[in-house]
């Protein structure tokens, strides 16, 4: 059984929080959640409050053994670039990006139930 969570719209650069997502992706989710609080990076907040977010959706789930869970997939994934206005009433907005990112997390048990 999967269990799935969603943060949209982190004003983060995509780039960054990926650096993140490769350290933990494919292990355990609570040695992630310990690697996550250890690491100092922009991105590790925002991937454990979605990694946290997938436990609890995991924990409402009677099907899941919530000990055993590990991170199928996690994506992350380009959200909208917002151009800024320039100063002096200019009509064109200038090339200041600010980049934003999706992050979704996939858990896993492992364990296929027939029914």
């Amino acid at each position: 059984m999967e269990a799935k969570a969603f943060t949209r719209y982190i004003p983060v650069a995509p780039r960054k929080v990926k650096l993140v997502a490769d350290l933990i992706r494919d292990r355990n989710a609570q040695i992630a959640l310990d690697m996550l609080r250890f690491t100092n990076k922009i991105g590790a907040y925002y991937i454990e409050k979605t990694l946290k977010s997938a436990l609890a959706n995991a924990g409402q789930n009677r099907d899941i053994d919530v000990d055993n869970l590990y991170i199928k997939k996690i994506v992350v994934d380009n959200g909208p670039i917002r151009y800024w206005p320039r100063y002096k009433g200019r009509l064109h907005a200038s090339r200041i990006r600010r980049r934003w990112c999706h992050v979704s997390v996939i858990l896993d048990d492992g364990i296929q139930k027939n029914r």
